[in-house]
């Protein structure tokens, strides 16, 4: 059995602050909504590549603002939705959506990638300072080549405008976890600050030396970045087995990682390059 590293978040100065919803905008989508979109499970990873440009259509993510990026000997392209802000500086969230072909690769990671389109829709609501991307990686599973591809057709100038990098990474099998082995301390810190004003469960679970997630592609380049999962000794051995299916997820703890997601991404957009 692996031993994960697991311990507490440091909790900053920032932790002053009273955060509300009155102070940070956004909209919460219900329970129902969130359990619908990960239901939706398809068996290739080009149908699932279709089936998450549906659910940004759906979530208002469509035309010009949605386009695929082909990759050379890939099944499926990456899915890339952006959400135009004030500033050309970029929030970008990730998350890949093909699958390990022993189950269904609901949680590893249709978890993390079903996610995408309904913070998009939670975030629409309002203007947002930063450009928001939000990006479906193809094959990760073959060592991150979606996210490898991205990067490496992203010119130096584009890298340095993502000032955050959020990957999802398999959630909903426990409560929300947060690798800081590699992770941005603001990031983790600006998480941890979230989590305790909303009173949603948040712990350190470092899980980097199992593998590499594509949070650890942008962190390569030096793009600030964070890996939010879900995974503990107890619940690992569900990856890339028989067991990755819908029945896996425990839907109570997914939709608190949502509601964190969501309360976090925004809070980022309001601290992030804040004028001094």
């Amino acid at each position: 059995m692996l031993a994960f590293v697991i311990g507490r978040i440091p909790i900053p100065c920032l932790l002053a602050l009273t955060l509300t919803a009155a102070t940070i905008q956004y909209q919460t989508l219900t329970q129902g909504i969130i359990e619908k979109r990960i239901s939706v499970v398809h068996n290739t990873n080009r149908d699932r590549e279709r089936t998450l440009g549906d659910l940004f259509n759906e979530a208002g993510c469509a035309g010009n603002r949605l386009t695929e990026q082909p990759i050379k000997h890939t099944t499926a392209p990456n899915l890339i939705c952006v959400m135009p802000g004030e500033m050309d500086s970029i929030i970008l969230t990730g998350a890949h959506f093909d699958f390990v072909d022993r189950g269904k690769g609901v949680v590893d990671n249709w978890s993390g990638a079903s996610l995408l389109p309904s913070l998009y829709q939670s975030l629409k609501t309002v203007r947002r300072r930063h450009t928001f991307v939000f990006i479906g990686f193809t094959d990760e599973e073959r060592g991150l080549v979606g996210s490898k591809y991205y990067v490496e057709h992203s010119s130096g100038e584009d890298l340095a405008k993502i000032h955050a990098m959020v990957n999802l990474d398999s959630l909903g099998t426990s409560p929300t976890k947060l690798e800081t082995a590699r992770g941005d301390k603001t990031l983790a810190n600006a998480l941890a600050t979230v989590a305790l004003n909303f009173k949603l469960p948040l712990n350190v679970v470092n899980v980097h030396q199992v593998g590499r997630s594509d949070s650890d592609t942008f962190q390569d380049r030096k793009v600030p970045s964070i890996n939010i999962h879900s995974m503990t000794n107890e619940t690992f051995p569900i990856i890339h087995t028989s067991r990755d299916r819908l029945q896996a997820i425990h839907m109570d703890d997914y939709y608190e990682s949502y509601r964190l997601l969501t309360v976090y991404l925004a809070y980022l957009d309001q601290v992030l390059d804040a004028p001094q």
